[in-house]
């Protein structure tokens, strides 16, 4: 392990102490069981510990942390009490939690066995954690289905927002010179796995020609599969709730927009009579005709990039090609989800989880970026105060188009 120099002084938040230099003490923003809620109420700033390294692990000082649903989901303590569970990832048992799945920062200091950074590297650290000598990875199985398989500032503590985080070698990357530290912190969660739903599962791969359908094209998810989507020489076609955001997504490169907001046939097709099912199956119809005059041809997608969940699958499934995959990351309006199970099985559709992504998938997504000029789409980088301001806006649907990030340390 590099030689520490652990200090009694805690530092102001923005402010870096010199390399090598530790406080003992941190400034973090955590959930505890007790206020579980809207995030305005949940995250409380708190003096914390600063984490001690473990084997395979760095410490680093966050610079910009980018800010995703999962913080939303923990704060409200839905679908699961992530303070109640933690300990149960490999870390300490604490009774606070810090959430934060994306950051870029400052190596600190590295453990024992960490080979690929030193002190003084600048990186990002994306959300996908696991033991590397977990004998299921060492056979050659997929790292995201090892049962250590988990999400830093989720399932995972000590998160991104803290002046400090503790991380795994094999979650890290160098920061891309090209990026600015706010771009670096966000493009890990959302756009590492984009670029695994589309290049993945090898029988559903995106090639060229390729139409897919987005979901948010204006959201995290959406302005990071646009230009990914483009880079592969497929079609992007994002849906969208305004006109506005409609063409901001074509300025992204996608070919066109649907607003969903002329459709009525969102959320679950569960229950409906008879009746109801045929009005839902015409609103589906007038969707899948609305895209097919956007492509120019009846041409349906190939690959669907799921992620509002219940309110939005039934239709994925639905307007999907024969034989192409709708695959899934997040269920903003419900993870509670419907579909008519013949559109699935008579067109032989595949409906795919997708969950984060591997190192290689990191490295193929950074490897795109670089080679494309493309950067992650930032459209608003909080103060450290504002924090728990910025999940409520996601709460609540109020983003301003691409991801967010919140400003910690400053260079």
């Amino acid at each position: 392990m590099s030689e520490l120099d652990y200090v009694d002084k805690l530092f102001e938040v923005g402010e870096l102490p010199p390399l090598s230099v530790v406080p003992k003490k941190m400034h973090a923003w955590t959930l505890r069981s007790n206020r579980l809620g809207e995030p305005l109420e949940a995250f409380r700033e708190e003096i914390v510990p600063v984490p001690e390294l473990r084997k395979g692990e760095l410490l680093i000082a966050n610079i910009c942390a980018g800010i995703n649903y999962n913080g939303v989901w923990a704060a409200k303590g839905q679908p699961k009490n992530v303070v109640d569970s933690n300990g149960d990832y490999g870390d300490e048992k604490e009774e606070f939690h810090i959430c934060g799945s994306e950051v870029s920062g400052i190596v600190y200091a590295v453990g024992e066995g960490v080979s690929e950074f030193k002190v003084g590297d600048s990186i990002c650290a994306g959300g996908p954690q696991y033991d590397r000598d977990c004998p299921l990875i060492r056979e050659g199985i997929d790292p995201c289905f090892s049962p250590s398989y988990r999400i830093w500032g989720y399932e995972g503590n000590w998160g991104a927002f803290a002046q400090f985080s503790r991380v795994q070698e094999n979650q890290c990357v160098a920061k891309p010179k090209f990026m600015s530290w706010a771009e670096a912190a966000t493009s890990t969660a959302t756009g590492v796995t984009v670029y695994r739903m589309l290049h993945r599962w090898k029988e559903n791969e995106v090639k060229k020609g390729d139409v897919v359908l987005i979901w948010g094209g204006y959201g995290g998810i959406g302005t990071a599969a646009i230009p990914l989507v483009k880079a592969a020489g497929a079609i992007p076609i994002a849906v969208v709730s305004d006109d506005e955001k409609g063409k901001k997504c074509m300025e992204l490169g996608a070919k066109g927009y649907i607003n969903r907001k002329k459709y009525s046939h969102w959320g679950s097709i569960n229950g409906l009579t008879s009746k109801e099912y045929r009005r839902w199956i015409i609103q589906a119809n007038k969707f899948k005709k609305e895209l097919w005059s956007i492509v120019g041809e009846n041409k349906s997608p190939a690959i669907v990039i799921e992620h509002p969940g219940a309110d939005t699958l039934p239709t994925s499934i639905f307007v999907c090609e024969t034989g192409g995959m709708v695959v899934i990351c997040g269920a903003t309006s419900s993870y509670i989800g419907s579909l008519d199970l013949r559109f699935l099985w008579l067109n032989q559709k595949r409906l795919q989880g997708c969950h984060a992504g591997t190192k290689e998938d990191y490295q193929g997504y950074i490897r795109t970026l670089t080679q494309e000029g493309i950067k992650p789409v930032v459209s608003k980088v909080f103060e450290w105060k504002e924090l728990p301001e910025a999940h409520q806006y996601l709460l609540e649907q109020k983003n301003f188009g691409g991801k967010f990030a919140v400003q910690i340390g400053r260079i």
